[in-house]
């Protein structure tokens, strides 16, 4: 069944959001602390291990520059922040859920969208075959879940919908966006997205909060300057 990985993913972030939902506030707050650490380290090297994998550091370091610019421009970040205090503004039920769901919407939106299983996964999932990638993605991202809901609050369970409509439209374009990649512009789009992947470690570990909704067109510049100048 067409897109039936992306309706596995988007119900395990529900559930291991509804899990850390009713049991996160028995997890001591030195514990919550240190599980959002170590899941930042683990992103920060799952970041570094993709952006190695490029064959010329150029095409994603000016393709993140570039992307970032225009990112910057269209205020994506911001945008995806008024989408977060619109949805805490109906969901949020004291000031303590306030305070985080902004961050735990953000955060969680853009660490279940961006990564080569994120774009693997569709192309794999627009076939119709049995979706493997989103179900091996789903899996991690309900343990995730439960972990952002623990930390953050129920804003990071509405990342669900994010991961719905993202992977939802890649799958719906999953044939024709294969057709467009190469090899090259592949290695590169994933090395990118080991950029993006690497700052969302250094913001889970607060160490320098960046803005990374406004570096996602990086995803669609790179491949681009891949098919312009790669020689």
């Amino acid at each position: 069944m067409r897109g039936l990985g992306t309706l596995i993913n988007t119900g395990t972030v529900l559930v291991g959001g509804g899990v850390g939902y009713f049991i996160g506030h028995r997890i001591p707050e030195s514990m919550r602390v240190l599980v959002m650490q170590v899941v930042g380290l683990a992103t920060m090297i799952m970041g570094i291990q993709s952006a190695m994998d490029t064959h010329n550091l150029v095409f994603p370091l000016v393709g993140t520059v570039l992307g970032a610019i225009i990112g910057e421009l269209l205020k994506i970040e911001e945008r995806l922040e008024s989408v977060g205090e619109w949805l805490k503004k109906k969901f949020a039920r004291n000031s303590s859920d306030e305070s985080t769901f902004v961050k735990g919407f953000v955060t969680a939106t853009l660490l279940f969208c961006i990564g080569p299983l994120t774009i693997l996964g569709a192309i794999e999932d627009a076939s119709g075959k049995t979706p493997q990638l989103y179900i091996i993605k789903g899996t991690l991202d309900g343990f995730l879940s439960i972990v952002f809901v623990a930390a953050y609050g129920i804003g990071a369970m509405f990342s669900a919908v994010s991961v719905f409509i993202v992977q939802g439209l890649l799958t719906l374009g999953g044939t024709g966006i294969d057709s467009l990649l190469d090899d090259r512009m592949r290695t590169e789009l994933f090395a990118t997205g080991g950029f993006l992947v690497l700052a969302i470690g250094l913001n889970l570990l607060e160490i320098k909060r960046l803005k990374l909704g406004s570096l996602l067109p990086a995803l669609i510049v790179t491949p681009v300057l891949v098919a312009l100048f790669a020689v």
